[in-house]
């Protein structure tokens, strides 16, 4: 008995949120553990699908990078990273098209699909609506180098989202682009997801992580940030690595029309939930000030 109290209360719990939220468009960034977790992608989907019920609009934008090294390994084709940036010629733009946009894809709306969601699978590319450039890298000596078809989100054509979001779809999205010349762009997920919850003026962005958030010199877990002090933790050294152009892609989201972010681990069975639907949650909640859960 008691334990069928527990989940009343956390209903309860729940409530308040789904009604401020009832309607709000939610921007989630999905990769990591939790894309190659059987147990975890099972119930990523169960908890989108929910979210989708209970009156959320969730955008679901997909990484796939473990993906995509495995194929290339298994076409016996070499890819170097250069300052973390996967360089992409031609014949790797080719397997990353063909991983994004169809296996791995494919295979988060089918899973959605089959716990009763209906999700349509999309890249950038589909109605030109995500439009990038190409981006320079540079060496370890800070030197110019091309790192090929490597690109940002210079343009979001938000009105198939719109579409999409606001009848009973979820859209799930391949990080892909089409720059100005209709040539295929590799874009980062979180660049993608960031730049789509600004275009959108999600309610919240939320990436997925391999990480528990963002933490202190310590590493215990920082519960809320706000630009500020973002700001003065990176002059410390105390935000550095990759969590850096995570909180870079939150901030640029935010200062685009996003109200707030999260970085929370994907590790965790029901993360998204967790974080949306929970007086505390669970990762780090960014906003430009302090506004509250």
């Amino acid at each position: 008995m008691q334990e069928i109290i527990r989940k009343a209360q956390v209903l309860h719990e729940a409530l308040p949120y789904i009604k401020r939220f009832h309607g709000r468009t939610f921007v989630i960034k999905y990769g990591g553990h939790a894309m190659v977790d059987a147990s975890l992608a099972d119930g990523f989907a169960r908890d989108i699908v929910l979210m989708k019920y209970v009156g959320l609009n969730p955008i679901v934008v997909h990484g796939g990078g473990p993906q995509i090294d495995e194929t290339l390994a298994r076409l016996n084709i070499t890819s170097d990273r250069i300052d973390g940036l996967r360089v992409t010629d031609d014949a790797t733009m080719e397997v990353v098209e063909m991983v994004l946009s169809g296996k791995v894809n494919q295979s988060i709306v089918s899973l959605i699909g089959r716990h009763g969601g209906r999700a349509v699978g999309l890249s950038g590319v589909d109605d030109s609506f995500l439009i990038g450039e190409k981006i320079p890298g540079r060496d370890k000596q800070g030197q110019p180098v091309d790192i090929g078809r490597v690109g940002d989100i210079i343009q979001v054509r938000a009105e198939v989202l719109h579409t999409l979001v606001s009848s009973t779809f979820i859209p799930v999205i391949a990080p892909l682009a089409i720059d100005r010349d209709g040539r295929t762009l590799n874009v980062n997920a979180d660049t993608v997801a960031g730049s789509i919850a600004g275009a959108m003026n999600a309610e919240k962005l939320v990436l997925m992580t391999d990480t528990q958030g963002v933490c202190d010199k310590d590493m215990k877990l920082i519960p809320e940030l706000t630009r500020s002090e973002i700001e003065d933790l990176r002059a410390q050294g105390v935000i550095s690595g990759g969590m850096i152009p995570k909180v870079e892609c939150a901030l640029r989201a935010l200062s685009e029309g996003a109200r707030k972010c999260h970085i929370i681990d994907g590790r965790i069975q029901h993360a998204v939930l967790l974080e949306i639907f929970t007086d505390t949650g669970i990762g780090t909640e960014i906003s430009l000030s302090r506004t509250g859960h």
